[in-house]
């Protein structure tokens, strides 16, 4: 499927009308073609078979991290020695309806459905939100690109209570960008748990070196710490679905083991600790205890650590396979670990620094020691996987600078792996490690950055219940008002130790967040500067066909960031060549705020000016999980589409009124046709659509013979014209603030933006231009 519309003349391309391709095979039967669209488009159904296998790998890239959370928890919520028992099983008691309110209910069987098909992470929220609502700061939409297969929106009654709501957040400017800010602090704690969790899983794993061999000195155990980690972030060039394989059955063996450990140690010790399951004990814990019960909730916020990886790695794997592998073994056999910890503990009140090692029995000590290790590095691939997808996102969204994205599988788009990223993040998290040398503190950190990213999510899950999902207010407040108590209750804990380590994920996600903040704010500003500044259409009409230069052969594709009008880098070129290809096609690679658009409606082709002045504009779209193709295959399928919108401009036009009227005729029967099949979209199929009406392209196939002589010539002007050669024509721009800007923002725009700018890759290098056809147009402008 190809999109294209058309015009004769005019900066507004729509005022004739549009025409959108959406198929090249003419006749191909509609039959057969809306089959392979509601395949290809209507949710994806798995196998039985592969959903196990897709919930068994899920294990070694989604659940590490709360697997191995019992190696500190305990560690973290007692200093030295329990003194009360009943404080053990108070804190057990949390423990579990922690698990049992967060993790399992909020995130996976409510936060989960919330992905934006298939994509999961705070940025898929708030691309749920921006297709729901006007909240987007860089307006680069327009009212053809609602009408992708991708894009689903609601329609709401002007009186709802989700209308008032819409309404509301895009009441000004200050609503979208407090949405934004929320957003992008919660994607960077969640990249600051990606650098914590691997320092405290796997320090907390080596450390049982130590239980019992006291010789071994603490340095030790972080050196081997460190070459663990170097060995992690080394091989996360393989890709996640290798890595999953290797690491599922590690993570599987693990839960098994601490499953069957807790089962043991219940038996063995004390099968009393069971009655943590009344939550009567909480309310004994808390009043026994007093300040002290609530600072001790900053460890036992560990048990849930890895929640959020659990949500942004949900585009690796379907949500069935996720709920299948958490119901079935996580959650089960994390509440048997837990439970058989507490019941040694109970007997074994001094051993709480290294409980669950102490709690091994000794036949089998040194081999859950080697399977704990391998499932603290395991527990590190959900945090980096995480981060990795909310990188990808964000970058698409206009949030990041732009950095290599690789994409590790040919079967799984989804997978992807930032070397630059990645080596940032290996860095950090040794420092973390070496700078801190215990668990207690790291763990403090990681509470600090879990606690903001689930608040955050609650407050949009609140929003999408409201827009996407229409829920009644009753339900929204039940779900809002439970989610909050919760996490203050455990935001007020942690806020307590932020001199103790809470400090570390609040100075990572500061920076992170000027640099994603500052790159969206220069990017918002020269989209801006350059829409005031586009040229007007009355000026490129004054200058006639040869637009008053020498017209030599040849295609020139203009790369702008604008979808309408024509940029002003075009009339700086003119300005100062006095040349120009016979050709030219103004080139506009957007981002909607989509998962992924269709191969097949990916370009968006409009005539600009006359014929004779062979000027177009080719809008090429995608969305945040997308990625370009090499160049040969983008620039093939963007002429592909030029000049099929060519021969299907002739046909249009040679129609006669009465040929418009019966193919519409026939359309409508086949439309309903359609719409029995419940295909996703009425518009759906071999279409051509203009703004009154849509046409078969099937049955525009049979006026094949109306072509003009005018449009062979055309089509092989332009065949002889891509023949001599294409160039490509970039933008250098430099931006500046203005002399009267404030100092915040000349701070921002000529020292941060500028030197984000300097250092990410250059569009040539994302487009995939080859030197020789490159040409840079240097301007300045002034934001």
């Amino acid at each position: 499927m190809q999109m294209a519309s058309m015009a004769q003349t005019g900066e507004n391309i729509d005022r004739r009308g549009s025409m959108w391709i959406l198929d090249q095979k003419l006749d191909q039967p509609m039959e057969e073609e809306a089959k392979r669209l509601r395949n290809m488009y209507k949710e994806k159904k798995f196998s039985a078979l592969l959903v196990l296998q897709l919930a068994f790998q899920s294990l070694g890239v989604v659940y590490g991290d709360l697997g191995t959370s019992p190696l500190y928890v305990f560690y973290n919520t007692f200093s030295d020695r329990i003194e009360d028992p009943e404080d053990l099983i108070g804190a057990l008691s949390l423990i579990i309806y922690s698990l049992s309110l967060v993790p399992l209910l909020k995130y996976v069987f409510i936060v989960c459905r919330a992905n934006d098909n298939g994509q999961g992470g705070t940025f898929a929220l708030y691309s749920l939100l921006c297709r729901h609502a006007n909240i987007k700061i860089i307006p680069n939409q327009d009212g053809t690109d609602e009408d992708l297969t991708t894009y689903s929106r609601s329609v709401f009654p002007e009186q709802s209570f989700a209308a008032r709501t819409k309404r509301w957040l895009e009441g000004n400017a200050f609503k979208k960008n407090a949405l934004l800010v929320l957003v992008l602090i919660g994607s960077c704690m969640v990249i600051g748990d990606g650098i914590l969790t691997p320092a405290i899983s796997v320090l907390s794993a080596v450390g049982g070196i130590n239980v019992g061999h006291t010789v071994i000195s603490n340095d030790i155990v972080v050196l081997v710490a460190v070459v663990i980690i170097v060995g992690l972030f080394s091989m996360q060039h393989f890709g996640t679905d290798k890595v999953g394989w290797l690491f599922a059955p590690v993570v599987l063996v693990w839960f098994i083991l601490i499953g069957g450990i807790g089962i043991f140690n219940i038996w063995r010790y004390d099968s009393s600790v069971l009655k943590a399951f009344s939550p009567v004990y909480i309310y004994r814990y808390f009043k026994r205890g007093g300040r002290d019960s609530w600072t001790s909730l900053g460890g036992i916020m560990l048990s849930i650590t890895g929640t959020e990886a659990l949500f942004a790695d949900l585009s690796h794997f379907p949500v069935s396979s996720i709920q299948i592998a958490f119901t079935v073994i996580v959650f089960p056999c994390l509440l048997l670990s837990y439970s058989g910890q507490a019941a040694y503990l109970l007997k074994n009140p001094d051993n709480v620094v290294g409980a669950f090692y102490h709690s091994i029995p000794d036949s089998i000590y040194w081999p859950v020691f080697l399977v704990a290790t391998g499932a603290a590095v395991v527990a590190s691939q959900a945090t980096i996987s995480a981060t990795f997808s909310l990188v990808k996102q964000a970058l698409a969204l206009g949030c990041f600078p732009r950095v290599k994205i690789i994409h590790t599988s040919k079967t799984f788009h989804n997978q992807i792996y930032i070397p630059d990223i990645n080596w940032i993040l290996m860095i950090l998290c040794i420092a973390v490690t070496v700078g801190f040398k215990n668990q207690t503190q790291i763990g403090n950190a990681s509470g600090t950055a879990v606690v903001i990213v689930m608040l955050v999510t609650t407050l949009l899950m609140t929003l999408i219940m409201i827009l996407v999902w229409r829920c009644h207010w009753i339900i929204v407040l039940i779900f809002t008002g439970l989610s909050l108590v919760v996490e203050c209750t455990y935001f007020s804990a942690v806020l307590l130790k932020v001199n103790q380590g809470g400090w570390v994920p609040l100075v990572i996600a500061a920076a992170f967040y000027i640099i994603m903040y500052v790159w969206h704010y220069g990017t918002a500003k020269r989209y801006e500067t350059e829409l005031h500044s586009k040229v007007s259409m009355a000026w490129i009409l004054g200058l006639g066909p040869s637009l008053g230069l020498v017209r030599v052969p040849g295609i020139g594709l203009v790369y702008s960031e604008l979808a309408s009008g024509v940029p002003h880098i075009f009339s700086h070129f003119i300005t100062n060549l006095p040349a120009l290809h016979s050709v030219v096609v103004f080139v506009c690679v957007k981002y909607l705020p989509v998962h992924k658009v269709p191969e097949e409606e990916r370009f968006l082709v409009k005539r600009i000016g006359p014929k004779s002045f062979h000027m177009f504009r080719c809008v090429a779209r995608y969305g945040y999980q997308d990625h370009h193709k090499k160049d040969t295959d983008f620039e093939k399928k963007l002429f592909d589409s030029l000049f099929l919108f060519i021969r299907l401009e002739s046909l249009m036009e040679g129609c006669s009124d009465s040929d418009v009227s019966s193919l519409l005729g026939e359309e409508t029967v086949q439309s309903d046709n359609t719409n029995n099949d419940n295909t996703p979209h009425s518009n759906l199929g071999n279409t051509v659509s203009s703004s009154d009406s849509i046409v078969l392209v099937n049955s525009l196939s049979h006026a094949n013979n109306r072509i003009s002589e005018i449009e062979m010539d055309e089509l092989e002007f332009l065949n002889n014209c891509r023949d001599i050669g294409v160039v490509h024509i970039l933008g250098n721009t430099v931006v500046k603030a203005r002399r009267d800007s404030k100092f915040y923002k000349r701070i921002a725009i000529d020292y941060i933006y500028a030197f984000l700018r300097k250092i990410c890759r250059e569009n040539s290098a994302i487009f995939n231009v080859p030197q020789e056809s490159l040409l840079n147009v240097g301007q300045i402008l002034y934001v």
